[in-house]
């Protein structure tokens, strides 16, 4: 239900950037903590031949334990009451997560996520905080737009990918929320390094 009422942002993208572009994009990223934003943005182009990419948090790196990466590192489990990937110990109990945006910091995913990474038709990664941080620098500053710290999960991925990509080519970053919201957090976690 929250996947059909957020595709009605990804139906607009793609009728806004065909009359723009004259053609679909080549790359789609989307931040995914329960998923609900991304599938939006995904849902309208996952018959097309276009690239999807879903950014998880990797928060101090996935490696540490200390990130929120549901699909890069968790295993298949049931929570509340859907089978999807988990991050939990041997025992199936959940793990406790990290993330520097309080909107991806969740054990879990919505379970067709799960299906999209299985059947290969998005490709999950994962960003760690510090490149989070910098990407919501970057954009506040070059374009004076300020992201959801969940949004500059995505932001900071294209950031890192720059030189994968062609001067031609469209790549959509959804950015799914205000920035407001975090700039407290971000000055508080600024004085602290």
């Amino acid at each position: 239900m929250v996947r059909d009422f957020q595709s009605v942002i990804g139906r607009e993208t793609r009728v806004q950037v065909t009359k723009k572009e004259g053609r679909l994009p080549d790359t789609i990223v989307a931040c995914v903590g329960g998923g609900s934003n991304a599938l939006g943005i995904f849902y309208p182009f996952i018959e097309d031949h276009v690239e999807l990419i879903g950014v998880e948090a990797g928060g101090e790196g996935i490696d540490t334990g200390k990130h929120s990466a549901t699909l890069c590192a968790g295993e298949a489990g049931v929570l509340h009451g859907t089978l999807s990937y988990l991050l939990q110990d041997g025992d199936g109990q959940i793990l406790p997560t990290h993330s520097i945006s309080a909107g991806l910091d969740y054990p879990g995913v919505g379970p067709e996520h799960a299906m999209l990474r299985d059947e290969k038709r998005v490709t999950y990664t994962a960003m760690n905080d510090p490149d989070v941080l910098a990407a919501f620098r970057f954009l506040s500053k070059k374009e004076g737009i300020i992201p959801a710290l969940e949004s500059a999960h995505a932001v900071a991925w294209v950031m890192k990918n720059a030189d994968r990509f062609d001067r031609d080519d469209i790549v959509i970053v959804n950015l799914s929320g205000r920035g407001d919201k975090d700039v407290a957090e971000v000055a508080a976690i600024q004085e602290k390094r």
